[in-house]
């Protein structure tokens, strides 16, 4: 879920031409492609004034017009474009000829694809990812604040709704403090266009796909964002979204055809409700509600069942892996999208990327609920998702639980150990993305009432669990704030703009605690980057005795245990009680303190703490 726009729009049905005056050639998308794809068809988009009336031809060895298609709006025409697989790289023209006017030539180039290893490796388990949105994160390049003629202008650092002015080279001027910190993957929200008049900051209304917002920088800024990261051994996740479009963009201005974005005849939000999707007993109504419905009267929802659709998102992100080198894809509002297409989606771009990852958003109310959405599951569907991860929510709920709850059947600590237990509803819950909050939900400093303790054992928590752990930007410097109201969330990082009082970017810039917590989380996040145990290693956890959780992340070469009190007073723990896992060990080291502990068989944990022990014989 995004920030909802105050804003009210008049929902048209948008079946006209919206745009004052375009050229005859206003753009071509894809603009340039690449030979060697497995798929060798492109379908480019072709947006001028009446192009529809125009005769397309082109000569290239290797590259055949095989169709030629016009459809409502007389603005538009689609080419199908087959690459044979000797097609060598190299530009040639397409020519648009209409009766009584001058040609229109648009010189197209087909670029060789990268190799580099170092292309779409992937974002696994043995990673930690830094989720930040680029306009709280840095300041870089003031000179790109405002850009005249956009539709939003101004820069109010003091409004939560308003541009601040964080931008990529601003990501770039940190990335020594993420690879400081342990973090081995960024995830930063949409850094493409969102020229919309009011709070698309966040980045999830676009209106161009194929250019970043020119207040973040620019197309050549991320790749070599991108190529800096990777330099350091840095990851990055991409950030798309399928379902919903800004309503300020060219493809709603002057839509295509009627059928691009889902109409009715009044406006019509989505329901929410993922269960509508799956439900067996379910109204049509409501599950058609639930993925046609608008996120917002600025974000149309997108119908992907139209194959022009399907066909220009899927190149689009295709062209975004291979143009910059994205390592890993984070699908934003996921249990909204057109499933089999999403299926379609997954099976193209894995075929072109094969160790890309892929996760999607699921904020949704149970683990049945997350593992629908999951690659391998095909109850109700007759299909496969293809979607390898989702973002667990459930963990991050249950970890809240076991810090906030009071111990019960199916409370406290225990509701965290019967998360885990589900796990057998995913064909593999280490591939999910866990986390303790995000850009959309309460900071976790604030969740845990700015309880240090709690905070420790939390992360801790995070960093030791199976799946892929996620933090957010300033969770290690103890950021906190509410979702309501205000979307305080979403703070500026002091220090990543000059003039702040304070840069906690460093540690002359942050009190004693903030300096605990930062060297707390870069303590066990480095630990975690130099311990396969705690990446790929098997999990073995017991239920709740008394209050203490523990379970062991272990492999052949090491064995860690995580022990956690859930409890108001202090209490003493046996490694008896888990001899299936500590038989052959007789100590320990404390991996935050470095203590060694001389007997593992009365272990005192202090109420609300979590001790990561690696063991030893």
């Amino acid at each position: 879920m995004k920030l909802r726009f105050n804003i009210t729009l008049t929902f048209l049905l948008l079946s006209g031409c919206l745009l004052a005056q375009i050229p005859a050639l206003e753009r071509i998308e894809p603009a340039f492609w690449w030979v060697g794809f497995k798929n060798p068809k492109v379908q480019l988009i072709v947006h001028g004034d009446k192009i529809s009336a125009s005769a397309v031809s082109l000569s290239y060895p290797g590259v055949k017009l095989t169709a030629v298609h016009k459809v409502e709006n007389s603005n538009y025409l689609f080419l199908d474009l087959n690459i044979g697989a000797a097609t060598r790289p190299g530009k040639f023209p397409i020519t648009f000829k209409q009766a009584g006017k001058k040609d229109v030539v648009y010189t197209y180039e087909l670029k060789q694809r990268n190799k580099s290893g170092q292309w779409a490796q992937g974002v696994t388990n043995k990673d930690l990812i830094y989720l930040l949105m680029p306009d709280r994160f840095s300041n870089g390049d003031p000179s790109n604040d405002v850009v005249p003629g956009m539709l939003e202008t101004g820069l109010h650092r003091d409004s939560m709704y308003s541009r601040h002015g964080g931008d990529i080279q601003g990501l770039i001027n940190h990335l020594p403090y993420l690879k400081d910190l342990g973090v081995t993957a960024i995830w930063m929200t949409p850094e493409i266009e969102n020229d919309e008049p009011h709070a698309s900051y966040h980045g999830y209304a676009v209106t161009d796909y194929y250019k970043i917002d020119r207040r973040f920088g620019t197309n050549e800024l991320f790749k070599t964002y991108v190529a800096k990261s990777h330099a350091m051994g840095l990851k990055v996740i991409k950030d798309l979204v399928h379902n919903h479009i800004g309503t300020e963009s060219w493809l709603i201005q002057d839509m295509p055809m009627k059928s691009w974005v889902h109409q009715w005849p009044k406006y019509t939000n989505s329901n929410f409700r993922d269960a509508a999707v799956m439900d067996p007993h379910g109204a049509a109504a409501d599950k058609k509600q639930m993925l046609d419905g608008w996120f917002d009267k600025r974000m149309a929802d997108v119908n992907q069942s139209n194959p022009y659709v399907q066909n220009y998102l899927t190149q689009n992100h295709i062209w975004w892996i291979e143009y910059a080198g994205i390592d890993g894809l984070r699908l934003d509002t996921y249990p909204y999208n057109d499933a089999a297409y999403m299926a379609d989606w997954a099976r193209k771009i894995k075929a072109e990327f094969p160790h890309l990852s892929i996760f999607g958003e699921t904020l949704v109310w149970s683990v049945a609920n997350q593992a629908y959405f999951t690659q391998g599951n095909t109850v109700n569907r007759g299909f496969d998702t293809q979607l390898p991860g989702i973002t667990d929510a459930q963990i991050k709920d249950a970890i809240t639980e076991a810090l906030n709850g009071k111990e019960g059947w199916t409370d406290g600590v225990n509701r965290l150990y019967n998360i885990v237990a589900q796990d057998f509803m995913y064909q593999d819950a280490t591939r999910n993305t866990i986390f303790l909050d995000n850009h959309d939900m309460s900071r976790f400093y604030s969740v845990v009432n700015e309880d240090f303790t709690k905070f420790k054992s939390g992360m801790a928590m995070l960093l030791t669990m199976r799946g892929v752990p996620q933090m957010y930007y300033g969770d290690e410097i103890l950021m906190k704030g509410y979702s309501n109201p205000d979307g305080l969330v979403r703070e500026d990082f002091s220090g990543g703009w000059a003039g702040d009082r304070k840069d906690k970017f460093t540690a002359d810039g942050r009190d004693k605690q903030e300096n605990e917590a930062f060297n707390y989380v870069r303590t066990l996040a480095n630990y975690r980057k130099t311990t396969p145990a705690l990446q790929t290693g098997k999990l073995m956890q017991y239920i709740p005795r008394n209050g203490i959780y523990t379970y062991f992340r272990y492999d052949a070469q090491k064995t860690v245990m995580i022990t956690y009190n859930g409890g108001e007073k202090d209490a003493v723990s046996n490694a008896e009680d888990f001899k299936e896992r500590t038989t052959g060990f007789t100590t320990g080291t404390n991996i935050i303190t470095h203590e060694k502990l001389g007997n593992l068989k009365q272990l005192n944990i202090p109420a609300k703490t979590a001790l990561v022990i690696e063991l030893s014989k």
